[in-house]
């Protein structure tokens, strides 16, 4: 019973949805503003139906009710419990359900912002929203619906893909969502911006900390993702650059141009045109991962569905939206006014610079992932767009990118100084270039730009923490103020610009990580007990192999023993290939050990008769600088959210005399 009523809930979502996103219209034309006020309770109302339909569904996965089609296909009764929760979004029904939840999560929010948006633009907001919730909760609906009964119902599920029965894979699509669809909001308030006519200050501060919160939710999303591919797919790679991981990292990309962009709008009234076409692309490109990842163009451990009904329905959204957004800009845009002017050689010029970079490496992106796509539709042919096109076309577009980050933030609002900008970076400057001469002095004869990597890495950190030092001494200020002085002015420092400062280091630690896979190493043999296989400085030892189970699945596991080449004692590492009956599939799982912040890696592959085993063994130093980096981006944007400026008509707190060593607030 409570499967129909979860049903009936999608349903009234639905009418409730279509309502939301007449009344602004409705109000708009006669008014009143009680309509216009009427779309906070009916986007409420939205969410609250959502979200009973999502927990009539979690609850048929968690009591293992095979009446209902998307539970027999995806769970099992000897499933573990928590695989039984991430299961709900483990499959294509389960997952659009998730998405849509999310969408009038971030819709419901908006509604009780009441002091953060303008009346007016809330509610055309929230009807654009509502417009995008009302397709795809028909899209789930008709193509997807996630309540179908099966009848009779089977006695078992055929259990969920083995390789998404993991801790990361229960993280990461929360995430992604909270990314993809956060991005929905910036668009909402796009289009709201272009129905109404009226683009400037406020409406960026609006739009800002949605696009913040989106962002840094999609960088944790990218990072959880990477990390569980590359522990759970046994290739020991932490990027393939395969056509589903660009479907995230395209609106990420985006979405980075537009956190900056929308700086110099709130600051400088600025690139008004530019920042709401960057946050229909933004959008347009999620919408756009979603048709590769559902559409049935890919056979992808990423992809959810191969329905092509479903690829053509989803196409359709993409028409309608990018479509209609674009043809509305290009209609409202020349009508906006333009925004305040600035020299080249400044922050707005280095910013716009950051988002021309950005855009190109976007756009490359694009082109090699849908390029083979659409060859293969009008053609047949089918070829393949690996790494090699990418790394010859995104890297030299990224360094020069890297590169102006520090410049650009030491850079004075409308008009800057080159020199006193280079002045101030000279320390980061030389203690990078010290660090990248030092690292191939260190590995002379390795990789070439692995050093140049970990110089630019070195180049972004110390930037960043000069540019916090910077503001608190003051710029034009004598450097002979103590550090205790610095310090207790860098704590008065806005909070945004910690949280700049934060992200920017962050990318540098990602750098140093990637950079430092240039000396990664892998090893490869069959090994039979007692026998070692060597990779980097470290040595495995093959101690035994044996079986265990699990409660869904029997494993074959072997036991290492890690030693460094002098003999000392590092540690152990199983990994083990295991088989589940329901499913009748056999996955890698890998054996991880952390030294530092580096890892040896290690993959079971055949067993052969006689007790040995296929064994591939890597050395990954300072790997986990790759995701580590991503989360210290991601509380970046986090404590940017925190500052008290990102809360339009939030009231300034009454504050008593500063004293001397205080950072008024800007």
């Amino acid at each position: 019973m409570l499967v129909e009523v979860g049903h009936f809930a999608l349903a009234l979502a639905l009418a409730l949805s279509l309502v939301q996103a007449v009344l602004p219209v409705w109000a708009a034309r006669s008014g009143d503003a009680a309509l216009r006020e009427a779309t906070v309770p009916a986007a409420l109302g939205v969410f609250a139906a959502i979200l009973f339909a999502y927990a009539a569904l979690t609850y048929a996965h968690a009591t293992s009710d095979f009446s209902v089609q998307n539970v027999v296909e995806n769970s099992h009764t000897l499933k573990p419990f928590i695989y039984k929760l991430s299961g709900v979004w483990g499959n294509h029904e389960g997952s659009m359900l998730l998405w849509v939840l999310i969408l009038a999560l971030f819709g419901a929010m908006v509604a009780v912002a009441r002091n953060a948006v303008p009346p007016t633009l809330r509610a055309n907001t929230l009807g654009v929203q509502a417009t995008i919730t009302f397709v795809f909760v028909l899209f789930i609906i008709t193509t997807s619906n996630p309540f179908t009964r099966v009848a009779p119902a089977p006695m078992e599920g055929n259990d969920l893909n083995p390789l998404l029965q993991d801790a990361g894979l229960a993280i990461h699509p929360p995430l992604l969502y909270l990314g993809y669809v956060g991005f929905s909001i910036s668009f909402a308030f796009a289009i709201a911006a272009l129905i109404d006519g009226r683009i400037d200050a406020v409406w960026a501060r609006a739009v800002r900390p949605w696009t913040l919160a989106a962002w840094s939710f999609l960088t944790l999303g990218i990072a959880m993702g990477s990390y569980w591919a590359y522990y759970e797919l046994g290739w020991g790679g932490w990027w393939f650059w395969d056509p589903v991981e660009n479907a995230s990292l395209m609106p990420w990309i985006a979405g980075t141009a537009l956190v900056h962009s929308t700086v110099v709008m709130e600051k400088r009234d600025a690139l008004k045109v530019w920042t709401v076409l960057l946050a229909i692309l933004t959008f347009s490109l999620s919408l756009l991962g979603t048709f590769i990842v559902r559409s049935g163009l890919l056979t992808s451990v990423h992809t959810f569905a191969t329905d092509p009904t479903r690829g053509t329905f989803i196409l359709a959204i993409l028409v309608l939206f990018i479509g209609g957004s674009l043809t509305l800009f290009a209609w409202r845009a020349p009508m906006l006014r333009q925004g305040g002017l600035f020299a080249p050689i400044s922050r707005e010029g280095s910013l716009v610079l950051n988002n021309l970079f950005l855009v190109a490496a976007c756009a490359t992106v694009l082109v090699g992932t849908l390029y083979p796509l659409l060859l293969e539709m009008l053609t047949g042919e089918k070829i393949s767009v690996g790494p090699p096109f990418f790394n010859w076309t995104f890297v030299p577009l990224a360094i020069p990118l890297l590169v102006i980050v520090p410049f650009g933030q030491t850079l004075a609002w409308k008009r800057g100084d080159v020199a006193a900008a280079s002045q101030r970076l000279m320390l980061a400057f030389g203690l990078a270039l010290v660090a990248g001469l030092a690292t191939l002095a260190l590995t002379w004869g390795g990789p070439v730009m692995a050093p140049v990597g970990i110089g630019i890495g070195a180049y972004l950190v110390i930037g960043s923490a000069l540019e916090i030092a910077n503001r608190a001494r003051g710029y034009g200020a004598s450097r002979s103020r103590g550090v205790a002085t610095v310090w207790r002015r860098a704590i008065g420092l806005p909070r945004s610009a910690w949280g700049t400062a934060l992200a920017h280091a962050g990318v540098g630690v990602v750098v140093i990580g990637i950079a430092a896979q240039g000396w990664a190493k892998e090893g490869l043999a069959t090994l039979t007990p007692g026998e070692t296989l060597a990779t980097g400085p470290y040595v495995a030892t093959l101690d035994r192999v044996g079986p265990r189970s699990g409660e869904n699945y029997e494993e074959t596991t072997a036991f290492l023993t890690l030693r460094t080449r002098e003999g000392d004692r590092v540690g152990t590492v199983e990994t083990g290939k295991r088989f589940y009956p329901s499913r009748r599939m056999t996955v890698t799982e890998s054996g991880l050990k952390t030294v530092g912040f580096s890892q040896i890696y290690a993959s079971l592959g055949e067993v052969v008769p006689g007790g040995g085993i296929g064994l591939r063994l890597y050395y990954k130093p300072l790997v986990l600088l790759i995701w580590l980096g991503a989360v210290v981006m991601a509380l970046g944007g986090a404590l940017s959210l925190t500052d008290r400026r990102m809360r339009v008509g939030a009231p300034a707190r009454a504050k008593a005399k500063l004293p001397p060593h205080a950072v008024p607030a800007e």
